[in-house]
């Protein structure tokens, strides 16, 4: 009997050990937000008001659509620097042919900008997993080609002149809201479905994990990671549209740098850039912390360059928790 008790007392002591570890290691995040917003609220009046949260909202939401694009992408243990040049370039030919002087259906601009990134992410796919070439290097190449190809298509001048109807995807409201912060919403619901809840993203998660035991298992993860720089691209193509509608122009310099704050996003989040770890929802925190720290710190009056290198320490505390991890 006292030899069943002892066994017993050794044997919960290092499960409750594992248990409290997991626990802190799976939402130690939302606490850092949570502590994050609390500290926020207290250091100035103005965070925790309706307008203010709405505006954190507007904000975040065409980053937030990028860094959920980006999550699939490093889940498989890639990685793409082409969005924000990705964005630029769907904007550019989604605004050309939503011109006032010439107004069309609003279905056709919106598919043509959707189906140029979805193409883009597409061609990094295939380069990346048919021709075995480093994530980094194809999409480097991709990030230079994209704004040059939007240049040359806008003649290195912003496309004016919109639709009412194209300025409302990034400026109206509908039932009250924001129809950015809508988008957000929509394209985190259908994400966390595909990628936690369908055949596809287990795949995903698996070829991140381990692309040869993937392989060995009948995956064809050829196809999944070719997929996933199309659902990166198509995502850039959504936040270069919701951009260039708010901002009332598709400039061929639009989304420069966007690609650095969606990876950094997606790592603070918990995505692992070792691949096979991540959730969206670890995203949307990362992208609400990102936001949320920007905004708080401008109602604080910080300079923007002490916010630039705050941002940098936390990326980087953020690889060094994910290395411990492995």
């Amino acid at each position: 009997m006292n030899a069943s008790l002892e066994e017993s007392i050794h044997s919960d002591k290092p499960a409750t050990k594992f248990s409290l570890a997991n626990l802190l290691s799976k939402y130690g995040i939302y606490l850092a937000f949570l502590c994050l917003l609390i500290v926020l609220s207290i250091a100035s009046d103005s965070f925790l008001t309706i307008s203010n949260l709405s505006n954190i909202l507007r904000q975040v939401s065409i980053i937030g659509i990028i860094s959920i694009g980006m999550t699939f992408v490093i889940v498989t243990g890639g990685i793409d620097l082409s969005v924000g040049s990705v964005m630029a370039l769907s904007a550019v030919i989604a605004t050309s042919l939503a011109q006032a002087d010439n107004p069309m259906t609003l279905l056709i601009p919106i598919a043509a900008g959707l189906l140029v990134g979805m193409a883009c992410g597409t061609v990094n796919g295939i380069t990346v997993a048919r021709w075995n070439v480093a994530p980094f290097v194809v999409t480097l190449g991709m990030m230079t080609a994209a704004r040059g190809l939007a240049l040359v298509y806008s003649d290195g001048r912003p496309i004016n002149n919109l639709t009412d109807a194209y300025k409302n995807i990034g400026g109206g409201y509908f039932a009250g809201m924001p129809i950015p912060t809508i988008l957000f919403i929509l394209v985190i619901l259908v994400s966390i479905f595909v990628l936690h809840f369908t055949k596809f993203g287990r795949y995903v998660f698996a070829t991140g994990g381990n692309e040869l035991s993937a392989k060995l298992s009948g995956i064809n993860t050829t196809f999944i990671k070719i997929c996933a720089y199309a659902i990166a691209g198509f995502c850039s193509a959504i936040a270069g549209i919701m951009l260039s509608s708010r901002v009332m122009s598709g400039s061929p310099v639009l989304g420069t740098g966007y690609e650095l704050d969606a990876i950094a996003a997606v790592v603070i989040g918990g995505t692992s850039l070792f691949g096979g770890v991540g959730s969206i929802l670890g995203t949307v925190i990362g992208v609400l912390i990102i936001g949320v720290m920007n905004n708080g710190l401008d109602l604080l009056n910080v300079s923007s360059y002490y916010q630039q290198i705050l941002k940098g320490v936390i990326i980087v505390l953020a690889v060094l928790v994910d290395k411990k991890k492995h």
